[in-house]
């Protein structure tokens, strides 16, 4: 392993609450590792739930000491999940000191808007240079182009409430205890972006290699490194070296996140990803998002004692 490039300082302990994701389940039971949203309250079932979509939104929270910092990890797909979910789950948004944007997709990005609506004060808002990049499509085998939403506009964001932190590079927040990976540097000859993105740039149309993909990076104390992902567009093998390469440490204790291994193209490459989990042998591993049911069920076969079923309102604990 090389020097480390990144001084990331340990942390004790981990939360990782899952403000919306694709899945929700409201039965499902606590573990050692995961803590569920209550079924009721006083004894009465609540009229209204969590909320599920297609999108990514977390709050991670690291604690050392008497210490602890929070950032919030993408804002989901609609303007309505997220926002919806914080309230439900109580969560205090001035505790918040970051919000960290994975890419700048639709789907981590939905929400942005409303709740910078809900914050006092400013916010930094971390995101890759390239999450401005567009307008954005995904092409289709009979060579039609679907426009993605343009949910982060430049020019309209420098007017919110927010210090803007384009970093191409790592970003240590929460007084060095959570890295941003910055851009991904990708390796693995397996992992090969999203097919059929493309961006139109000075009036051309050129292949999306989704550069702005980023992760989030924790250093649990005496257990190792915490990755987590949003999308993974870059790999999220790749997004692992990466975060082994800049910290200099080797031992990944956790993984958790949007793997994209869903659809036939992705599918292909689930045996290899899996391969190199074993290789890498976190001791939690939380598929999210985009992973896709047939990665998921695979992964939970294959890691009965590291596996954990994410669900929306769910809370991870790694100490």
């Amino acid at each position: 392993m090389n020097q480390p490039s990144v001084l990331l300082k340990e942390v004790d302990r981990i939360e990782i609450l899952t403000v919306i994701d694709n899945y929700v389940d409201v039965l499902l039971t606590n573990t050692r590792v995961v803590t569920r949203p209550p079924l009721s309250k006083g004894g009465d079932i609540p009229s209204d739930t969590l909320l599920a979509e297609h999108g990514l939104s977390l709050l991670v929270t690291v604690y050392q000491g008497k210490e602890k910092h929070t950032v919030l990890f993408d804002t989901g797909y609609s303007k309505i999940g997220v926002p919806h979910n914080l309230e439900q789950l109580k969560v205090d948004l001035s505790e918040v000191e970051a919000i960290v944007l994975s890419h700048g997709h639709m789907d981590h990005t939905g929400a942005l808007d409303v709740i910078l609506d809900k914050i006092s004060g400013t916010i930094p808002l971390v995101l890759h240079p390239g999450a401005f990049a567009g307008p954005r499509f995904f092409g289709l085998a009979d060579g039609r182009r679907l426009l993605f939403p343009q949910t982060l506009v430049k020019d309209e964001l420098v007017n919110r409430n927010i210090e803007l932190m384009e970093r191409k590079t790592p970003t240590l927040l929460a007084r060095e205890e959570i890295m941003v990976t910055g851009e991904v540097k990708r390796v693995t000859p397996f992992e090969k972006g999203l097919p059929n993105a493309v961006l139109e740039r000075d009036g051309k149309i050129e292949k999306d290699p989704i550069v702005d993909d980023q992760a989030l990076v924790v250093h649990l104390k005496g257990k190792g490194l915490v990755v987590i992902a949003g999308c993974s567009h870059a790999g999220i093998i790749n997004t692992i070296l990466y975060a082994q390469n800049l910290t200099g440490i080797e031992k990944v204790h956790a993984i958790l996140g949007g793997f994209h291994l869903s659809g036939p193209y992705f599918e292909k490459i689930i045996e290899q990803t899996i391969g190199e989990f074993k290789r890498i042998s976190p001791e939690v591993l939380v598929p999210m998002h985009c992973t896709g049911w047939k990665a998921i069920q695979q992964m939970s076969q294959e890691f009965p004692d590291a596996f954990v079923l994410n669900s929306v309102g769910s809370t991870i604990t790694l100490s």
